[in-house]
C-alpha cells in the first residue's frame, strides 16, 4: 500500500520536512483556477508558472507577505461586451485569487508574463547563523565551555 503526498505539494514551496507539510495540510488549497504548475529548478530555486490567458499585465497582482504569496488577476470588461453574442464560452473571463504557503526564508525574485503564463521565480535564501557549517576537531587540552 502506498501513500499518495502529491496534494501536499500543490501549494507549499521550498519545505524540507514532510512533518512541517502534514502540519500546514489543512491550509493547502485544491487544484483549480488558474491552472499552475511548481517547479524545483535548481538548488534553493523554484518556479511557479500559472495560466492566465487573456490577463494582460495590469489585470495581474503579486504580493508576498509573511510566508504566502498571493496572486490576484482582476479582469476588466471590454467596452463591447453588452454587444457580442457566444454560441460557446470557454476561455474563463473571471478574477481569481491563488495563495502559496512558503516557507521560511523563501523569497520572490521575480515575475514574467509570456504567451499567456505568468512566471514567478523563488529561490531560498538560508542566513549564515542557520548554514551547516564544520567544526574542526583539535588535539591536545581539552576545551573548557
Amino acid at each position: 500500500m502506498s501513500i499518495d503526498l502529491s496534494p501536499l505539494y500543490r501549494t507549499a514551496i521550498g519545505f524540507d520536512r514532510l512533518a512541517t507539510m502534514l502540519e500546514n495540510a489543512n491550509r493547502v488549497e485544491s487544484a483549480g483556477y488558474p491552472p499552475y504548475n511548481i517547479e524545483v529548478i535548481g538548488e534553493d530555486q523554484y518556479r511557479i508558472t500559472m495560466a492566465v490567458a487573456g490577463f494582460a499585465d495590469d489585470e495581474l497582482s503579486i504580493e508576498s507577505k509573511q510566508n504566502e504569496l498571493t496572486v490576484v488577476g482582476k479582469k476588466t470588461e471590454p467596452e463591447d461586451a453588452g454587444e457580442r453574442k457566444f454560441l460557446h464560452r470557454g476561455i474563463a473571463n473571471r478574477g481569481f485569487e491563488r495563495k502559496f504557503q512558503l516557507a521560511d526564508h523563501v523569497y520572490v525574485k521575480g515575475a514574467q508574463l509570456e504567451h499567456g503564463l505568468l512566471h514567478i521565480a523563488l529561490y531560498r535564501e538560508l542566513p549564515e547563523a542557520l548554514k551547516p557549517r564544520t567544526i574542526a576537531i583539535e588535539r591536545g587540552q581539552v576545551i573548557d565551555a
